[in-house]
């Protein structure tokens, strides 16, 4: 339950946070893949080889979907699937060394188109933003392990 000062906190932030990621992506799209994409590759950089399953589950969507992600990604040869280690019955998947570089490309373009946008700002807004970072990764990371709570409904 969230109180009226976090409603309209986030009435307020939502809807700058969307104006802002919809312009970075249109501009900082030197990418053949789309975002759904990328975020996969962010995740087998970060994670090592994943199971499709650990792989739909983290994105929060469903196998058939993360299962034609992988199978566009493994065409484009930016990952491959592999015995798992554990269970040799198992498939994981892993980047290739073409996912790594392709993906570490599309990183160093969108560092670089944010660092343009965060050069738009005076040096006592950038010290602002600065102290902002810590507490946007924070949100990311809790919102990336939450789940809704399911309704007894």
């Amino acid at each position: 339950m969230t109180d009226a000062k976090t409603e309209d906190l986030a009435s307020r932030v939502r809807p700058a946070l969307t104006k802002l990621y919809v312009l970075y992506l249109r501009r900082s799209a030197n990418s053949d893949l789309s975002g759904p994409q990328l975020t996969i590759l962010s995740r087998l950089a970060e994670n090592g080889p994943s199971r499709i399953s650990r792989i739909a589950e983290l994105e929060d969507i469903r196998m058939p979907t993360a299962s034609n992600a992988l199978h566009q990604l493994e065409q484009l040869d930016l990952v491959e699937r592999i015995r798992d280690t554990k269970d040799r019955r198992g498939v994981q998947v892993q980047l290739t060394e073409h996912g790594r570089a392709e993906l570490d490309r599309v990183n160093k373009e969108r560092d670089s188109e944010m660092a343009q946008l965060l050069d738009m700002l005076s040096p006592a807004q950038l010290e602002r933003a600065e102290d902002l970072v810590d507490i946007i990764t924070e949100l990311a990371e809790v919102y990336g392990n939450w789940k809704e709570p399911k309704s007894d409904s």
